[in-house]
Protein backbone atom coordinates (compact mmCIF):
# COMPACT_ATOMS: atom_id res chain seq x y z
CA UNK A 1 0.00 0.00 0.00
CA UNK A 2 2.18 2.86 -1.31
CA UNK A 3 1.69 6.33 0.16
CA UNK A 4 -0.36 8.84 -1.83
CA UNK A 5 1.70 11.56 -3.52
CA UNK A 6 -0.79 13.30 -5.83
CA UNK A 7 -0.87 17.01 -6.69
CA UNK A 8 -4.10 17.46 -4.78
CA UNK A 9 -5.14 15.14 -1.95
CA UNK A 10 -6.94 11.85 -1.71
CA UNK A 11 -10.00 13.91 -0.71
CA UNK A 12 -9.78 16.09 -3.84
CA UNK A 13 -9.13 19.82 -4.21
CA UNK A 14 -9.64 21.32 -0.75
CA UNK A 15 -8.62 24.43 1.17
CA UNK A 16 -5.72 22.45 2.59
CA UNK A 17 -4.36 21.78 -0.89
CA UNK A 18 -4.69 25.47 -1.76
CA UNK A 19 -2.92 26.52 1.43
CA UNK A 20 -0.12 24.03 0.76
CA UNK A 21 0.38 25.42 -2.76
CA UNK A 22 0.50 28.97 -1.38
CA UNK A 23 3.09 27.92 1.20
CA UNK A 24 5.27 26.32 -1.45
CA UNK A 25 5.07 29.25 -3.88
CA UNK A 26 4.16 32.81 -2.87
CA UNK A 27 5.23 32.29 0.76
CA UNK A 28 8.35 30.31 -0.10
CA UNK A 29 11.39 32.51 0.69
CA UNK A 30 13.66 30.26 -1.38
CA UNK A 31 11.62 31.13 -4.51
CA UNK A 32 11.28 34.84 -3.75
CA UNK A 33 14.89 35.50 -2.69
CA UNK A 34 16.35 35.32 -6.25
CA UNK A 35 13.82 37.95 -7.40
CA UNK A 36 14.80 40.30 -4.57
CA UNK A 37 18.52 39.78 -5.17
CA UNK A 38 18.08 40.39 -8.89
CA UNK A 39 16.21 43.64 -8.19
CA UNK A 40 18.97 44.78 -5.87
CA UNK A 41 22.12 43.69 -7.69
CA UNK A 42 21.31 43.69 -11.42
CA UNK A 43 20.58 46.66 -13.69
CA UNK A 44 17.60 45.02 -15.38
CA UNK A 45 16.17 43.90 -12.04
CA UNK A 46 16.58 47.38 -10.55
CA UNK A 47 14.79 48.92 -13.53
CA UNK A 48 11.93 46.44 -13.21
CA UNK A 49 11.57 47.11 -9.47
CA UNK A 50 11.32 50.84 -10.14
CA UNK A 51 8.89 50.38 -13.00
CA UNK A 52 6.71 47.97 -11.00
CA UNK A 53 7.22 49.43 -7.55
CA UNK A 54 3.96 48.14 -6.00
CA UNK A 55 4.49 44.61 -7.26
CA UNK A 56 8.08 44.60 -5.98
CA UNK A 57 6.93 45.94 -2.61
CA UNK A 58 4.39 43.13 -2.32
CA UNK A 59 7.00 40.53 -3.25
CA UNK A 60 9.25 41.83 -0.45
CA UNK A 61 6.36 41.68 1.99
CA UNK A 62 5.58 38.09 1.02
CA UNK A 63 9.28 37.23 1.31
CA UNK A 64 9.54 38.57 4.87
CA UNK A 65 6.29 36.83 5.88
CA UNK A 66 7.56 33.57 4.38
CA UNK A 67 10.96 34.00 6.04
CA UNK A 68 9.41 34.60 9.46
CA UNK A 69 7.16 31.59 8.91
CA UNK A 70 10.17 29.42 8.01
CA UNK A 71 12.18 30.62 11.03
CA UNK A 72 9.23 30.02 13.35
CA UNK A 73 8.68 26.49 12.00
CA UNK A 74 12.41 25.70 12.19
CA UNK A 75 12.67 26.91 15.79
CA UNK A 76 9.47 25.08 16.77
CA UNK A 77 10.85 21.81 15.38
CA UNK A 78 14.12 22.30 17.23
CA UNK A 79 12.35 23.16 20.49
CA UNK A 80 9.97 20.21 20.22
CA UNK A 81 13.02 17.95 19.90
CA UNK A 82 14.79 19.64 22.82
CA UNK A 83 17.57 20.82 20.47
CA UNK A 84 19.08 17.33 20.34
CA UNK A 85 19.21 14.83 17.49
CA UNK A 86 18.80 11.07 17.46
CA UNK A 87 19.14 8.21 14.99
CA UNK A 88 16.60 5.49 14.25
CA UNK A 89 17.39 2.14 12.65
CA UNK A 90 13.92 1.21 11.53
CA UNK A 91 14.49 -2.51 11.10
CA UNK A 92 15.60 -2.67 14.73
CA UNK A 93 12.67 -0.68 16.10
CA UNK A 94 9.59 -2.34 17.60
CA UNK A 95 6.36 -0.36 17.37
CA UNK A 96 3.25 -0.89 19.47
CA UNK A 97 0.01 0.18 17.76
CA UNK A 98 -3.10 0.10 19.96
CA UNK A 99 -6.38 -0.34 18.14
CA UNK A 100 -4.41 -1.51 15.12
CA UNK A 101 -6.80 -4.21 13.92
CA UNK A 102 -8.48 -1.87 11.44
CA UNK A 103 -9.27 1.73 10.58
CA UNK A 104 -6.52 4.32 11.02
CA UNK A 105 -4.52 2.04 13.31
CA UNK A 106 -4.64 -0.82 10.83
CA UNK A 107 -3.21 1.35 8.07
CA UNK A 108 -0.52 2.71 10.41
CA UNK A 109 0.52 -0.84 11.32
CA UNK A 110 0.72 -1.95 7.70
CA UNK A 111 2.64 1.14 6.55
CA UNK A 112 5.20 0.75 9.34
CA UNK A 113 5.57 -2.94 8.54
CA UNK A 114 6.24 -2.08 4.89
CA UNK A 115 9.09 0.16 6.06
CA UNK A 116 10.66 -2.80 7.82
CA UNK A 117 9.64 -2.14 11.42
CA UNK A 118 8.49 -4.91 13.71
CA UNK A 119 4.90 -4.03 14.62
CA UNK A 120 2.85 -5.26 17.57
CA UNK A 121 -0.91 -4.65 17.40
CA UNK A 122 -2.87 -4.54 20.66
CA UNK A 123 -6.63 -4.81 20.23
CA UNK A 124 -9.62 -6.73 21.51
CA UNK A 125 -10.78 -7.33 17.93
CA UNK A 126 -9.03 -9.64 15.45
CA UNK A 127 -7.09 -8.21 12.52
CA UNK A 128 -9.24 -7.16 9.56
CA UNK A 129 -6.41 -7.50 7.04
CA UNK A 130 -3.87 -10.05 5.94
CA UNK A 131 -0.73 -9.23 7.92
CA UNK A 132 2.90 -9.88 6.95
CA UNK A 133 5.23 -11.80 9.23
CA UNK A 134 6.55 -8.65 10.95
CA UNK A 135 3.10 -7.72 12.31
CA UNK A 136 2.26 -9.53 15.55
CA UNK A 137 -1.23 -9.46 17.05
CA UNK A 138 -1.99 -9.71 20.76
CA UNK A 139 -5.53 -9.71 22.09
CA UNK A 140 -5.50 -7.18 24.91
CA UNK A 141 -8.04 -5.27 26.98
CA UNK A 142 -6.37 -1.87 27.27
CA UNK A 143 -8.77 -0.77 30.00
CA UNK A 144 -7.23 -3.29 32.43
CA UNK A 145 -3.74 -2.38 33.73
CA UNK A 146 -3.21 -5.91 35.07
CA UNK A 147 -4.11 -7.54 31.74
CA UNK A 148 -1.93 -5.06 29.85
CA UNK A 149 0.98 -5.81 32.17
CA UNK A 150 0.73 -9.53 31.43
CA UNK A 151 0.55 -8.91 27.69
CA UNK A 152 3.51 -6.53 27.89
CA UNK A 153 5.59 -9.22 29.59
CA UNK A 154 4.69 -11.61 26.78
CA UNK A 155 5.71 -9.05 24.16
CA UNK A 156 9.07 -8.41 25.80
CA UNK A 157 9.70 -12.15 26.05
CA UNK A 158 8.48 -13.09 22.56
CA UNK A 159 9.59 -10.10 20.49
CA UNK A 160 11.69 -7.63 22.45
CA UNK A 161 11.50 -4.19 24.02
CA UNK A 162 9.21 -1.79 22.13
CA UNK A 163 10.75 1.58 21.25
CA UNK A 164 7.73 3.21 19.61
CA UNK A 165 4.30 3.48 21.25
CA UNK A 166 1.36 4.64 19.15
CA UNK A 167 -1.71 5.18 21.31
CA UNK A 168 -4.36 5.05 18.60
CA UNK A 169 -7.24 3.04 20.13
CA UNK A 170 -10.42 5.04 20.52
CA UNK A 171 -14.17 4.64 21.04
CA UNK A 172 -17.21 6.90 20.75
CA UNK A 173 -20.66 6.24 22.23
CA UNK A 174 -22.42 9.20 20.57
CA UNK A 175 -24.88 9.94 23.37
CA UNK A 176 -25.84 13.10 25.18
CA UNK A 177 -24.52 13.51 28.71
CA UNK A 178 -27.84 12.60 30.34
CA UNK A 179 -28.47 9.64 28.03
CA UNK A 180 -24.99 8.19 28.58
CA UNK A 181 -24.73 5.61 31.35
CA UNK A 182 -21.94 5.50 33.89
CA UNK A 183 -20.37 2.64 31.93
CA UNK A 184 -20.60 4.60 28.65
CA UNK A 185 -18.61 7.46 30.14
CA UNK A 186 -16.21 5.22 32.03
CA UNK A 187 -15.48 3.10 28.93
CA UNK A 188 -14.85 6.20 26.80
CA UNK A 189 -12.29 7.49 29.27
CA UNK A 190 -10.79 4.06 29.90
CA UNK A 191 -9.95 3.61 26.21
CA UNK A 192 -9.42 7.17 24.97
CA UNK A 193 -7.47 8.52 27.95
CA UNK A 194 -6.49 6.15 30.74
CA UNK A 195 -5.12 3.50 28.37
CA UNK A 196 -2.47 6.06 27.34
CA UNK A 197 -1.29 6.17 30.94
CA UNK A 198 -1.20 2.39 31.32
CA UNK A 199 0.70 1.75 28.06
CA UNK A 200 3.17 4.54 28.83
CA UNK A 201 3.85 3.11 32.30
CA UNK A 202 4.57 -0.28 30.71
CA UNK A 203 6.76 0.71 27.76
CA UNK A 204 8.18 4.16 28.54
CA UNK A 205 10.74 3.14 31.22
CA UNK A 206 12.86 1.27 28.65
CA UNK A 207 12.79 4.27 26.30
CA UNK A 208 13.85 6.55 29.15
CA UNK A 209 16.64 4.16 30.11
CA UNK A 210 17.99 4.26 26.55
CA UNK A 211 17.09 7.92 25.99
CA UNK A 212 15.60 6.73 22.71
CA UNK A 213 12.06 6.08 21.61
CA UNK A 214 8.79 7.66 20.61
CA UNK A 215 5.28 8.11 22.00
CA UNK A 216 2.45 9.03 19.61
CA UNK A 217 -0.84 10.33 21.01
CA UNK A 218 -3.81 10.26 18.65
CA UNK A 219 -6.18 12.98 19.86
CA UNK A 220 -8.68 14.72 17.56
CA UNK A 221 -10.12 18.06 16.45
CA UNK A 222 -12.64 17.22 19.17
CA UNK A 223 -9.97 17.98 21.78
CA UNK A 224 -10.36 21.62 20.68
CA UNK A 225 -14.06 21.79 19.78
CA UNK A 226 -16.69 20.00 21.86
CA UNK A 227 -20.22 19.71 20.46
CA UNK A 228 -23.54 18.05 21.46
CA UNK A 229 -23.49 14.25 21.72
CA UNK A 230 -19.68 14.32 22.01
CA UNK A 231 -19.23 15.66 25.54
CA UNK A 232 -17.59 12.49 26.87
CA UNK A 233 -15.63 11.74 23.68
CA UNK A 234 -14.27 15.27 23.21
CA UNK A 235 -13.44 15.60 26.90
CA UNK A 236 -11.49 12.33 26.81
CA UNK A 237 -9.56 13.51 23.74
CA UNK A 238 -8.78 16.85 25.39
CA UNK A 239 -7.43 14.88 28.33
CA UNK A 240 -5.32 12.74 25.97
CA UNK A 241 -3.84 15.90 24.47
CA UNK A 242 -3.06 17.22 27.94
CA UNK A 243 -1.39 13.87 28.70
CA UNK A 244 0.89 14.40 25.69
CA UNK A 245 1.78 17.96 26.68
CA UNK A 246 2.61 17.14 30.29
CA UNK A 247 4.56 13.99 29.49
CA UNK A 248 6.66 15.85 26.91
CA UNK A 249 7.79 18.24 29.64
CA UNK A 250 8.35 15.47 32.20
CA UNK A 251 10.62 13.55 29.84
CA UNK A 252 13.07 16.44 29.80
CA UNK A 253 12.80 17.84 33.32
CA UNK A 254 12.14 14.73 35.41
CA UNK A 255 13.50 11.74 33.48
CA UNK A 256 16.35 13.49 31.62
CA UNK A 257 15.44 11.74 28.36
CA UNK A 258 15.34 14.58 25.80
CA UNK A 259 15.71 12.18 22.86
CA UNK A 260 12.44 10.37 23.52
CA UNK A 261 10.20 11.84 20.85
CA UNK A 262 6.59 12.95 21.38
CA UNK A 263 4.08 13.24 18.54
CA UNK A 264 0.57 14.64 18.89
CA UNK A 265 -2.07 13.87 16.25
CA UNK A 266 -5.14 16.07 15.75
CA UNK A 267 -7.28 14.77 12.90
CA UNK A 268 -10.66 15.82 11.61
CA UNK A 269 -13.59 13.54 10.86
CA UNK A 270 -12.32 10.31 9.34
CA UNK A 271 -14.50 7.87 7.42
CA UNK A 272 -14.21 4.79 9.63
CA UNK A 273 -16.86 2.50 11.09
CA UNK A 274 -16.31 4.20 14.45
CA UNK A 275 -18.02 7.38 13.20
CA UNK A 276 -20.61 5.97 10.83
CA UNK A 277 -23.49 8.45 10.52
CA UNK A 278 -21.40 11.49 11.46
CA UNK A 279 -22.61 14.46 9.39
CA UNK A 280 -19.92 16.62 7.80
CA UNK A 281 -20.90 19.44 5.42
CA UNK A 282 -17.55 21.24 5.34
CA UNK A 283 -16.15 19.46 2.28
CA UNK A 284 -13.72 22.26 1.31
CA UNK A 285 -12.23 23.52 4.59
CA UNK A 286 -12.51 20.32 6.67
CA UNK A 287 -13.29 17.42 4.30
CA UNK A 288 -14.16 13.93 5.42
CA UNK A 289 -10.83 12.11 5.52
CA UNK A 290 -9.91 8.66 4.31
CA UNK A 291 -8.24 6.65 7.09
CA UNK A 292 -5.23 6.19 4.78
CA UNK A 293 -4.75 9.97 4.70
CA UNK A 294 -4.43 10.20 8.48
CA UNK A 295 -2.31 7.05 8.72
CA UNK A 296 0.14 8.32 6.10
CA UNK A 297 0.50 11.66 7.87
CA UNK A 298 1.25 9.87 11.16
CA UNK A 299 3.73 7.45 9.59
CA UNK A 300 5.57 10.25 7.77
CA UNK A 301 6.05 12.06 11.08
CA UNK A 302 7.18 8.85 12.82
CA UNK A 303 9.69 8.11 10.06
CA UNK A 304 11.10 11.62 10.36
CA UNK A 305 12.40 10.52 13.75
CA UNK A 306 11.33 13.85 15.24
CA UNK A 307 8.77 15.13 17.70
CA UNK A 308 5.98 17.21 16.23
CA UNK A 309 2.30 17.74 15.75
CA UNK A 310 0.27 16.19 12.94
CA UNK A 311 -2.83 18.23 12.02
CA UNK A 312 -5.03 16.80 9.25
CA UNK A 313 -6.41 18.77 7.50
CA UNK A 314 -3.83 21.44 8.23
CA UNK A 315 -6.29 24.35 8.36
CA UNK A 316 -7.80 22.71 11.41
CA UNK A 317 -4.95 24.39 13.27
CA UNK A 318 -7.24 27.43 13.44
CA UNK A 319 -9.38 25.56 15.98
CA UNK A 320 -6.43 25.13 18.34
CA UNK A 321 -6.84 28.70 19.54
CA UNK A 322 -10.60 28.56 20.05
CA UNK A 323 -10.33 29.02 23.82
CA UNK A 324 -8.80 32.44 23.23
CA UNK A 325 -11.69 33.56 21.04
CA UNK A 326 -14.54 35.73 22.39
CA UNK A 327 -17.05 33.68 24.39
CA UNK A 328 -19.87 34.48 21.97
CA UNK A 329 -17.84 33.04 19.09
CA UNK A 330 -16.87 29.90 21.02
CA UNK A 331 -20.40 29.18 22.19
CA UNK A 332 -21.78 29.91 18.74
CA UNK A 333 -19.38 27.40 17.16
CA UNK A 334 -20.38 24.65 19.57
CA UNK A 335 -24.08 25.27 18.92
CA UNK A 336 -23.58 25.58 15.16
CA UNK A 337 -22.34 22.00 14.89
CA UNK A 338 -25.10 20.42 16.94
CA UNK A 339 -26.21 18.38 13.92
CA UNK A 340 -22.92 16.51 13.51
CA UNK A 341 -23.94 13.55 15.67
CA UNK A 342 -27.72 13.49 15.19
CA UNK A 343 -27.60 10.45 12.89
CA UNK A 344 -24.58 8.83 14.55
CA UNK A 345 -24.59 5.04 14.41
CA UNK A 346 -20.90 4.27 14.79
CA UNK A 347 -19.71 0.74 15.36
CA UNK A 348 -19.41 -0.17 19.03
CA UNK A 349 -16.43 -2.32 19.93
CA UNK A 350 -18.29 -3.47 23.05
CA UNK A 351 -22.10 -3.44 23.12
CA UNK A 352 -22.76 -4.91 26.58
CA UNK A 353 -20.67 -2.66 28.81
CA UNK A 354 -22.23 -3.93 32.03
CA UNK A 355 -21.19 -7.46 31.11
CA UNK A 356 -17.79 -6.26 29.92
CA UNK A 357 -16.93 -4.61 33.24
CA UNK A 358 -18.43 -7.46 35.25
CA UNK A 359 -16.20 -9.96 33.43
CA UNK A 360 -13.18 -7.69 33.62
CA UNK A 361 -13.47 -6.84 37.31
CA UNK A 362 -14.92 -10.10 38.51
CA UNK A 363 -13.11 -12.68 36.45
CA UNK A 364 -9.68 -11.15 35.92
CA UNK A 365 -10.23 -9.58 32.52
CA UNK A 366 -10.53 -10.76 28.96
CA UNK A 367 -8.22 -13.27 27.32
CA UNK A 368 -4.71 -12.33 28.31
CA UNK A 369 -3.07 -12.49 24.91
CA UNK A 370 -2.73 -14.54 21.81
CA UNK A 371 -0.25 -14.20 18.99
CA UNK A 372 -2.53 -14.62 15.98
CA UNK A 373 0.10 -13.74 13.38
CA UNK A 374 3.10 -15.93 14.04
CA UNK A 375 6.54 -14.91 12.88
CA UNK A 376 7.63 -16.88 9.80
Amino acid sequence: MPMYNGLTSREGFTADVLARWVGRTVLNPALLLPIILAARYTKKGEDMSILHHKAYSRIKTLFYIGLLRWINNWHSRRAANNFVSDTYHWRREIAIVTGGSGGIGGHIAQLLAEKGLTVVVLDIQPLTYSAPSNIHFYTCDLTSPSTLSKVADRIRKDIGQPTILINNAGVARGKTLLDATEKDIRFTYDVNTLAHFWTAKEFLPYMIQRNHGMVVTVASFASWLNVPNMVDYASSKAAAQSFHEGLAAELVTRYHAPRVRMILVNQGFTKTALFDGYKNDSWFVAPSLHPETVAEAVVRQVLSGQSGQVIVPGLGNILSGIHGWPIWVQHGMRKKYESLMVEFRGRQVVEDLDGFYKRRDGEGGTEESGVLVPEK
